[in-house]
Order: structure tokens, then sequence, then C-alpha cells
């Protein structure tokens, strides 16, 4: 059974680099769900909100960061809520996906631009610590450096302090592993 979606995704031409260059094959992963998700969703664009569902629910590391379950459980009910169009009104909000045009312009690559940035900024804070590649922490803490991304937004009405969370992932970095 198929389901009609909105619209096509911007397809990414095979010969450009992509911003996932950067992250580990457990990343790249990330990514791939993220990319399904927005898709399913019928966005043209894989925003951070997108990334953040996809992050939490693929990586250990990210879902230890955060304060217990409760807190965990909180940020994916209103990921799920958002995906299905439920509840809180995400069009338009800080960070657009395609879905409306209203919209800036994509950061390219089917990425909206704050998506692409936080590839390319975990992809370098990595490579600062001499890491080849990035991981859920480096991208967790690169979706948490914009507090204007929707990944942000969600964080916040879930109850999640986007510093605290952030110093988590930081050491959690540092320590090469969650030391919580």
């Amino acid at each position: 059974m198929q389901f009609p979606t909105r619209g096509t995704p911007e397809q990414i031409p095979p010969n450009l680099p992509r911003p996932e260059a950067a992250l580990s094959p457990a990343m790249a992963a990330v990514m791939s769900g993220a990319r399904r998700r927005a898709l399913r969703d019928g966005d043209r664009h894989v925003d951070t909100a997108h990334v953040l569902h996809s992050l939490v629910e693929s990586d250990v590391a990210v879902r230890d960061a955060f304060d217990g379950a409760p807190q965990l459980a909180r940020v994916l009910g209103y990921l799920v809520q958002r995906s299905i169009g439920y509840g809180l009104r995400w069009q338009g909000a800080r960070e657009d996906s395609g879905a409306v045009p209203v919209v800036r312009a994509s950061g390219g690559e089917g990425l909206s631009s704050p998506a692409a940035e936080a590839l390319e900024r975990a992809g370098r804070d990595a490579a600062r610590r001499g890491r080849p590649h990035a991981d859920g922490l480096d991208l967790l803490a690169s979706l948490l450096a914009d507090p204007r991304c929707r990944a942000v937004e969600v964080l916040e009405r879930a109850g999640v302090e986007p510093e605290r969370l952030a110093a988590r992932a930081e050491r959690g970095r540092a320590a090469g592993e969650a030391p919580w």
C-alpha cells in the first residue's frame, strides 16, 4: 500500500560531496534515517528535528546524555507528534522543512540550512579533536549549538534545558564515551 506524499523531496545530485562525508558509518545511517523520515513526512528537506529524531532512536550515547527515561520519553513524544502532524504547529516555526513555500532557500543537498550547517560543524569539531568522523555526541552538540533550530525547539518544548544537555554531550565527547 502506498501513501500519498505532499511532493517529491529534492534529489541530491550524485557528483556533489555531502556534508555527511565527515560522519562515521553509524552517523551516515542516522542521516539516512532522517532522510527517510523527511520523505515519509512529505517534507522536501531534512531539518534538524528529523536529524534529532533519527539520532535519538539510533545512538545509545545520545540517549544516555538525557536526564533519564522520563525526559527522553517526552522528547520522543514531541518528535512523534511532529512527524504525524499532531498537536504542535510546526509549519513555519524556527526552521523550515520545505513543506510550505514560505521558507528561505535550502542549505542544499536535501537538507535545511541549519541541518547542513550542523553536519558540517560536527565534522569540523571531530577533526579538531583528531577524529576522522563525527559521532552521535558530536552531531548532538552541533544541533544544540544553534539555538534557533527546530531540534532545539523540540527539546525546549519537551522541558529539556539545551545548555545542560550540551554540557553532558561535551563531557561525553571529551571522555570518548558517555561518562554518566
